[in-house]
């Protein structure tokens, strides 16, 4: 909004490129927990799914950003919501650098994951113990104990207010946990009563490519529940048993697959649809015109991009 309003350029213009790259971030990177939890049931690395991430999404988001809206701009009418009141208090900040550093470090500690895999044999102790540190449960946890240090230090908080920060965001991840328990817990029960049998003999019957036959899954659940996290989390569930019977397909590639078919199609259906629709000032018509689009092409594109890679590699 800020940039709108000195740059005088349309505000969709701004706005669309920074929720398609936060959405392909969304589903496809961890530490978001949908990728995560796929990780972890599918057996991928964490390090290359984010090399593979990045490799993929940034040309995604190029599209379904920038390229889209500058068609939409002149379609899609769309006010720029007024400007907050800037803060009155005259407190200290911390500054860009340490915002970067504290930003950038559970990615940085993630990575140096998979430069030991690279670097040193299994059972070195340097490789356990980068693999420890850039688990993304470890990486978090750092980056949440490094950013109280340095930002408690720039803005001069007390030890309580801290603690009151704390407090506040574990009430924040609580429908978080619930909706990632509830799509693992719904990917068991499929599990368990037979689906994933099905759904994998269905895949060989239809001759399908298991990237895409993955895509496919997570896609029809998005639709049908309106979660990314959902989605991811029990498609990941369902195709454990396809990928034990074919080791041969790239466990990394299948991750970002699912992530991109968890963000096809957002729709009234999706927590996100709404809170796009509030952030940006526009009609639930207006949302359905743009976000939906934009998510739309993330998902087929990036299965494209996905795809090729594929070759590539």
């Amino acid at each position: 909004i800020s940039l709108t309003h000195e740059s005088k350029r349309p505000f969709l213009l701004l706005a669309l490129p920074l929720v398609a790259v936060l959405s392909v971030m969304h589903g496809l990177t961890p530490p978001h927990p949908g990728p995560v939890v796929a990780i972890d049931a599918l057996g991928a690395q964490t390090g290359k799914v984010l090399g593979l991430s990045f490799l993929v999404g940034i040309p995604t988001a190029l599209i379904a950003g920038p390229l889209f809206a500058r068609w939409v701009v002149g379609r899609v009418p769309v006010a720029t919501p007024a400007l907050a009141a800037p803060r009155a208090d005259a407190s200290p900040r911390p500054g860009a650098g340490a915002t970067a550093f504290v930003i950038g470090l559970p990615i940085g500690l993630m990575l140096l994951a998979t430069v030991g895999e690279l670097l040193f044999p299994a059972g070195d102790r340097v490789r356990v113990a980068l693999t420890f540190v850039g688990h993304p449960v470890t990486a978090l946890t750092i980056a949440v104990l490094v950013a109280l240090a340095v930002f408690g230090r720039a803005c001069r908080f007390t030890r309580a207010q801290l603690l009151g920060f704390t407090e506040q965001s574990i009430a924040g991840i609580g429908m978080t946990l619930l909706v990632v328990g509830a799509g693992g817990g719904f990917a068991r029960v499929l599990r368990e009563a037979g689906v994933a049998t099905a759904l994998g003999s269905l895949a060989g019957n239809l001759h399908l490519p298991p990237l895409i036959y993955g895509w496919l899954i997570a896609a029809f659940i998005r639709v049908a529940t309106g979660s990314a996290t959902v989605a991811i989390t029990t498609a990941a569930g369902l195709l454990v048993p396809l990928l034990a019977a074919h080791p041969e397909i790239n466990r990394e590639l299948m991750v970002i697959s699912l992530g991109f078919g968890s963000l096809f199609l957002s729709h009234l259906n999706d927590g996100g649809f709404w809170i796009v629709k509030d952030c940006l000032g526009m009609t639930v018509g207006q949302t359905l015109r743009t976000w939906t689009v934009v998510e739309t092409i993330v998902g087929v594109v990036g299965l494209g991009f996905t795809l090729l890679l594929s070759v590539l590699l």
